[in-house]
């Protein structure tokens, strides 16, 4: 079977090399042709090569769609929205703050890059040449907004129980505006030069018009939300502001009238960014980070785990694949982007139930943004279409923000937090991890190969642990011929590959960048890997064994009729819209009937016989019942067994997916079960005695292999009614029953008991009463 964009495709391979399939294909023609006049012999030439396919299986895993290869790890290459791998744009350290967090950034005119930190509440100044050093070190514990001001003063809002402080260019700090508010989560300089504070927890909006030395702070908007989390004003005079708890982005026109633009079944909108044509983008998330980011304490969002491939775990061969959920479908989303339009006109460009966005950049271009992500700190692009690029992986937890000093593009990260430029030009080299292949067991690697264009190198590595450490081999030599090489990597369960994409001087031109300018790309590329594999064998096991009631019967339902050639090709009958789950069988009335259900299962898929067997349980041998059972059931004529306490035995065997000497087998005993074919024997106990009106008669059952559960009589055949054992109970092997009669006419009455046993054997009695 093939395990393909992480999933199953069927098929039938004689050996590991796609050519032997290929004479398979040629070989069936010349059958087809030799034997079409005889239908029949047709069928039975091809069933025989057919099933002797079965038992050289291998297994396919290919990776070739952007959900596949999302789940490795990208080292210096792009993903774009097919998932073909290319070489990123260069990433470069700038500068390390030594402290856990960035909470916030700025640019100046100047080029500088301001860094507002957590949790020491210290502020680093980076200067055009890359070097960086303290500029001031307030007293709270987050920097958590930064903004330049017209005359090139620094902002800085801290949380919590914070204040606004007004920077110079020597990093000397005085207190600007002091809110009396827990937090202040964000800053943005208005139209006409007045500072604009976003608070919580009461979300109210603070407007600072300084002239001169003198400031006149007032409240500009009581929103009734928890939060404002984030401000931008674009250069129409217009400020946004997007809240915490409801999800609302607010635009306020230049003369202070708010006009709710968005209402997001998301909680929060996290950040807000204006692009060049007036379009508003707001990131929302499902969870608040905001308090998070407010205490000493404070932790980053999580990163995703890494992802892995579990061929159990995934749909059968030729399933399809789950559905696709809409973007606008934000049930379950962890974060989402939008895009609001000049004419006001709402679209969501991007949501993820996987990925938890933290920052936002507007393409300069006006075609998209940039989301900065704690899914493995990487940073996407995303298109006003939707079309979603990776456009690089750090090595930080999550990219808190992302801005530009003029035509250069930094990102800021925590854990620990650093600043990185990225672009424009892309990087000489990178790798690409691919997620782990988990073969279940031991399995023997076959070739490798793949699409690719460029200076591509693949190599390969295998090991028992569920994540790579000091107990896998190395990295094999490179693999250089993607038409296939034979994996050197030792057998092992678990295997992972890696793409090695070098420039090779040929250059496409890009504008991954987004911010306007055009990123040199190298042609490098890989969209496709495969890898075959044959996995151990494993017995197969039998679960669980049922034994339904005596008299229950079990006959096979009519089986779905499949088109002999689906079989033949190797396509799973599930690509056709043929369910993979057998036919129940329908429950009927047998006498004296044992029927047997059991489950198994067999972990390398293959298709399993049974065998049936039993014994008596002094009996020291099992003796076969049936063999090569098809079925998970079988039902047995219990009249063919004599009454004693029986075992049952089932094996399951792997015989027909697997070649003579090389099959496996599993079996698992029944409980004890009685077989009981002996009916109660009734007798009339003497005399009827008659008082009056009033006769009563008492019989006698009694059963010799197991014991009495019910009794009734009937009247000259009429009705038959329940009569209770003379002890109100029938539980035992030997019982009496009295029946009492109202008898008011003379004449001979017929009353026949009939007594049943656990097993539903029954036995009556006739006693004649003449009055």
């Amino acid at each position: 079977m093939i395990i393909g964009n992480e999933r199953h495709r069927g098929t039938q391979a004689v050996s590991f090399c796609a050519e032997l399939w290929l004479n398979f294909h040629v070989l069936s023609s010349i059958i087809f042709v030799k034997y079409m006049k005889n239908p029949l012999l047709l069928i039975f030439v091809l069933s025989l090569f057919s099933i002797s396919l079965k038992a050289a299986d291998p297994s396919i895993w290919t990776v070739d769609s952007r959900s596949d290869v999302i789940k490795g790890d990208a080292r210096g290459v792009s993903i774009d929205q097919n998932g073909t791998i290319t070489l990123a744009p260069k990433l470069t350290e700038v500068f390390r703050t030594e402290q856990p967090y960035i909470w916030s950034s700025t640019a100046d005119a100047a080029g500088n890059t301001y860094l507002g930190t957590g949790g020491d509440g210290k502020i680093f100044k980076v200067d055009t040449s890359g070097k960086g050093s303290l500029f001031t070190d307030l007293n709270e514990l987050n920097v958590s907004a930064l903004a330049i001001g017209r005359a090139g003063e620094l902002f800085a809002a801290t949380s919590p129980d914070g204040k606004v402080y007004k920077i110079d260019t020597s990093g000397k700090a005085d207190v600007y505006f002091e809110p009396k508010e827990k937090y202040i989560w964000s800053l943005a300089v208005m139209a006409d030069g007045a500072l604009a504070v976003g608070t919580g927890d009461s979300g109210k909006i603070y407007r600072i018009k300084a002239a001169g030395a003198a400031r006149d702070p007032s409240l500009f908007f009581d929103s009734g939300e928890t939060h404002i989390i984030s401000l931008v004003a674009d250069t129409q005079g217009n400020l946004y502001a997007g809240t915490d708890s409801n999800g609302l982005v607010i635009r306020f026109s230049s003369d202070g009238k708010p006009f709710a633009l968005l209402d997001s079944p998301l909680r929060e909108i996290h950040d807000l960014a204006v692009g060049p044509d007036g379009s508003v983008y707001a990131l929302a998330l499902g969870d608040s980070v905001a308090p998070a980011a407010s205490g000493a304490a404070a932790t980053t969002t999580a990163p995703a785990a890494e992802g892995k491939t579990v061929i159990a775990d995934k749909p059968g061969p030729g399933a399809p694949e789950p559905p696709q959920k809409s973007r606008y479908d934000l049930s379950g989303a962890k974060s989402a982007v939008y895009r609001v339009m000049p004419d006001g006109g709402t679209e969501i460009i991007w949501s993820s139930a996987t990925v938890s966005g933290f920052s936002l950049f507007a393409s300069q271009t006006g075609n998209g943004v940039m989301i900065g992500t704690s899914d493995k700190g990487r940073i996407y692009n995303v298109t006003n279409e939707g079309r979603e690029t990776l456009t690089l992986q750090t090595d930080a937890n999550q990219i808190s923000t992302i801005i530009n000093a003029g035509q250069t593009l930094f990102a800021t990260s925590s854990n620990q937090g650093t600043l990185f430029q990225f672009g424009p030009e892309a990087n000489a080299e990178g790798t690409y991890e691919s997620a782990i292949l988990d073969a279940k067991t031991t399995a023997t690697w076959g070739r490798i190969w793949w699409r690719s264009g460029g200076t591509v190198q693949i190599q390969t590595r295998s090991g028992n642990t569920e994540k790579p450490d000091a107990t896998w081999s190395d990295w094999s030599a490179a693999y250089t011929d993607q038409k296939g090489a034979q994996i050197s990597s030792p057998k092992a369960k678990y295997l992972q590959w890696r793409a090695l994409l070098r420039s090779g001087g040929r250059q496409v031109s890009s504008n991954s960048g987004s911010n306007g300018s055009s990123v040199s790309v190298s042609s490098a590329s890989v969209s496709e890997v495969s890898v075959s594999f044959l996995a151990r064998n494993i017995a197969p096991e039998v679960l669980s064994i049922q034994i339904l009631p005596t008299n229950v019967g079990l006959a096979s339902n009519p089986a779905i009729q499949i088109d002999p050639n689906i079989e033949l090709s190797g396509l799973d009958p599930a690509t056709f819209g043929i369910p993979n789950a057998a036919v129940p069988p329908r429950k009927m009335f047998q006498r004296s009937a044992v029927s047997i259900q059991w489950t198994a299962e067999d972990r390398n898929g293959d298709k399993m016989v049974y065998d049936v067997y039993y014994r008596e349980l002094s009996e020291t041998v099992f003796k076969l019942l049936r063999e090569k059972v098809a079925d998970n059931f079988f039902t047995v004529d219990g009249q063919s067994l004599a009454d004693g306490r029986y075992v049952f035995k089932i094996v399951a065997k792997d015989s027909p997916s697997n070649p003579a000497g090389s099959t496996l087998s599993g079996e698992r005993t029944s409980e004890p079960i009685d077989v009981d074919n002996t009916p109660p024997v009734v007798v009339g106990i003497g005399q009827p005695q008659t008082m009056g009106d009033r006769t009563r008669i008492v019989f006698e059952a009694t059963d010799a292999s197991s014991y009495l559960t019910r009794a009734e009589y009937s009247v000259n055949g009429g009705e038959w009614q329940t009569v209770y054992a003379d002890d109100g109970i029938s539980d035992s092997p030997k019982e009496r029953y009295p029946i009492d009669l109202l008898l008011s006419s003379p004449g001979e009455y017929s009353v026949t008991l009939r007594a049943y046993d656990v097993n539903s054997n029954s036995g009556n009695a006739r006693v004649v009463i003449k009055r």
